[in-house]
């Protein structure tokens, strides 16, 4: 990308959770539903001395992406790092259900979620654990009958169970920028040593959980540079394709043929994995 291409983008990840959701609808269409003045906050946060958000770190944007009715759920990785307890859980579940029942209604809503989140919220973890397993049967409900779309770009990335929703979308969109992964680095740390994960050494991170590596290892579907307009680009393409006739998380054999052939006593590189997953790539396991 040249110079004045790189003055000119708007970048998608210096956005905020709002910004990032009303940069992808249709101009004049973004309509938020049980937004910071609904008083939909956390009851749990102020009784642990956190000081909780109206909006609870969670928007919900209805409107239309390219004229397809389309619902937008962003996470605002700048409040509790994105995590998730039981009032930002239950909207993003909520929208997700009432998505559904569009469609059994002849509206073809479509969902996008903006992934920025460490997953559950220590501090309503079983309220926050009961809420992602909503959200996931929300997606699977959903994807029977539209697109539901996840986008990771950055900078907290996408990790616990929210990671697992990630992997349940229809197709999954990343920056360079962006990290998936079930543990995150700092979890994998504690539990196996610095030895096996340093935490702090960011390139070997990226490495392996950087959205590069996800596309390359076919866990991700589009990678795409962090500019809003050309993220809202790829979205309306995903939005208004078929969904796939064979998700990613019904796939589930052909990863597990793989792994079975790892030796874990081996310390694995980012080359390890990428060749192990290569038949993956190649579609063998369509």
């Amino acid at each position: 990308m040249n110079r004045d291409a790189l003055l000119a983008r708007e970048s998608f990840v210096e956005l905020g959770a709002r910004a990032r959701a009303r940069a992808l609808l249709d101009a004049g269409s973004f309509r938020e539903l049980a937004g910071p003045f609904d008083g939909l906050r956390s009851p749990w946060l102020e009784r642990q001395g956190v000081v909780p958000q109206g909006d609870d770190g969670v928007i919900v944007a209805k409107g239309t992406i390219d004229g397809h009715p389309a619902v937008v759920l962003a996470i605002e990785g700048a409040f509790q790092g994105g995590s998730l307890g039981e009032v930002g859980g239950a909207k993003i579940a909520g929208a997700l259900e009432l998505a559904a029942e569009d469609n059994r209604q002849g509206i073809p809503m479509r969902a996008v979620i903006l992934f920025e989140t460490g997953g559950v919220r220590l501090q309503e973890a079983n309220l926050g654990l009961a809420a992602i397993a909503e959200i996931h049967a929300g997606i699977v409900d959903l994807r029977r009958y539209q697109p539901v779309i996840g986008v990771i770009a950055g900078q907290v990335g996408c990790f616990g169970g929210m990671s697992i929703a990630a992997g349940l979308c229809s197709a999954l969109v990343v920056t360079r920028e962006a990290r998936l992964g079930l543990n995150g680095p700092a979890v994998i740390e504690q539990e196996a040593g610095i030895a096996e994960y340093d935490s702090r050494d960011r390139p070997f991170i990226w490495s392996f959980t950087g959205g590069e590596q996800r596309i390359a290892t076919s866990l991700a579907d589009r990678y795409v540079d962090d500019d809003s307009a050309t993220i809202r680009q790829v979205v309306a393409e995903l939005v208004s394709s078929p969904t796939p006739s064979v998700p990613r998380s019904a796939r589930q054999d052909a990863y597990l043929e793989r792994l079975a052939g790892y030796n874990p006593a081996v310390q694995a590189t980012p080359e390890t994995v990428r060749t192990l997953y290569a038949p993956l790539v190649a579609g063998d396991s369509q």
